[in-house]
């Protein structure tokens, strides 16, 4: 399968590589480095270049492509996020999906209709990631922001820091939660999240790996505990 990432992204390739495992060869592709550009803009120069991305597979034959960048994604909503994958695919010959499509289907694979954001943002695109969702035909029941030592900055977080910060939002105990974006280090923070009680637990890299996997096998996939982790008793991620 294919993976598209952003240049700086530190946790893509190290999560799907541990969700795949052996089950699947990844190949991946970085978007070019924009200096001097705002985050807004750079976001948008991602959703300018990805057929330039994909072209710059070759001929390598792939079964599947997905985009690990979900703020991208939140700057056009989810019709034309659809609009643009289903062209993508059409153009290509291959499955292709963002992250935040990738997801959508995986909450509707679950049968989810209400989530728990657990956003790294900045508040504007965390106000446009919510605004997304419910877009989608999801209701957002509450937003949990999460900080990298008080600011907000995705590649920064540890996984102690999304934690602690999700530990102190108190969450309901049958409450779905999905925590956004690609460049986040979540899978090591999933077993303590989910410990003692019934959530299930979403992530942008998680649902990304595992549209991937269903298309590239063509078989459909239950989504289910992170792999090489015991899990808590009760626990769903």
């Amino acid at each position: 399968m294919g993976v598209i990432v952003p240049p700086a992204n530190p946790a893509a390739e190290p999560e799907l590589a541990r969700l795949l495992g052996s089950r699947a060869d990844m190949h991946v592709t970085r978007f070019p480095v924009r200096p001097g550009l705002g985050l807004a803009e750079r976001l948008e120069s991602y959703n300018e270049a990805l057929p330039a991305m994909i072209c710059s597979f070759g001929n390598l034959p792939l079964d599947a492509i997905v985009m690990l960048c979900s703020g991208s994604r939140y700057l056009l909503g989810p019709d034309e996020d659809r609009f643009r994958c289903d062209e993508l695919s059409r153009r290509f010959g291959i499955p292709f999906a963002s992250a935040t499509m990738a997801t959508l289907e995986a909450i509707e694979q679950v049968g989810a209709d209400e989530i728990i954001l657990v956003s790294p943002y900045q508040p504007w695109l965390t106000e446009l990631a919510e605004r997304f969702w419910k877009s989608a035909g999801v209701n957002i029941s509450r937003v949990v922001p999460v900080r990298a030592q008080g600011m907000f900055a995705p590649y920064s977080v540890t996984p102690a820091e999304l934690v602690e910060q999700v530990g102190q939002a108190c969450l309901p105990h049958d409450a779905v939660v999905l925590i956004t974006g690609t460049g986040m280090l979540t899978l090591p923070t999933l077993v303590s999240i989910g410990a003692g009680n019934d959530r299930i637990l979403l992530t942008s890299n998680l649902c990304s790996a595992w549209w991937a996997l269903s298309r590239a096998t063509g078989q459909p996939i239950r989504l289910g505990r992170v792999p090489h982790r015991p899990a808590a008793q009760g626990q769903r991620s």
